[in-house]
């Protein structure tokens, strides 16, 4: 599997505790929002907003979208697995955006090139970042085999702290499919290197 480049975004694999909810944020996309939101797609909380977008650079992030509901302006309610662009919603109230935002959940991401197990606790960045399919609604975001950082250089949005458990992934695979945790979130601030 991993021979292959095939991004699925942001999957929670397990939180310590045993339980990965999303939170259910009332009104969490601005109506009308200009911009895709994808499953598995990293996002922050917009300040002084009360919503969430899409990470476009390589800052702090608070987890990673799971879909939403509202009503359309025909009346109509909607379930999607994705935020599509330029959607309007009645505001009565009922468009829900979903994401999960506890700092201590483990993902699995595909990296987009090949990530070596002596790479095991560097921390990396994510890219293709807006990238998704409208089809599947699911992300194809990243993690960036070649943005690791390095000792005293900054922080990275991700920690690699295990190889993903898919059948025929392996360390060093052409893109490899690993375990992050969030090393840069919004609200808990950076994670010092291990």
């Amino acid at each position: 599997m991993s021979a292959f480049s095939a991004p699925f975004g942001l999957v929670p694999a397990f939180h310590p505790s045993g339980l990965d909810r999303a939170q259910a944020l009332t009104n969490g996309i601005a109506s009308g929002y200009s911009s895709n939101i994808f499953k598995g797609q990293p996002v922050y909380y917009v300040a002084a907003a009360g919503t969430i977008q899409p990470v476009t650079t390589a800052e702090a992030w608070s987890g990673a979208f799971a879909g939403c509901q509202w009503t359309d302006t025909t009346g109509r309610f909607r379930v999607s697995n994705y935020w599509p662009a330029n959607t309007a919603y009645i505001n009565d109230g009922n468009m829900r955006a979903y994401f999960y935002n506890d700092q201590n959940i483990v993902y699995e991401i595909q990296a987009d090139g090949s990530i070596a197990q002596i790479q095991l606790g560097g921390e990396f960045n994510f890219t293709n970042f807006g990238a998704g399919s409208s089809t599947t609604g699911l992300s194809q975001c990243t993690l960036g085999a070649g943005t690791q950082v390095t000792a005293g250089s900054g922080q990275g949005q991700m920690r690699v702290v295990d190889l993903g458990q898919e059948v025929n992934n392996a360390w060093g695979d052409a893109y490899t499919i690993v375990r992050v945790v969030n090393c840069q979130s919004q609200f808990f601030g950076s994670v010092t290197s291990i």
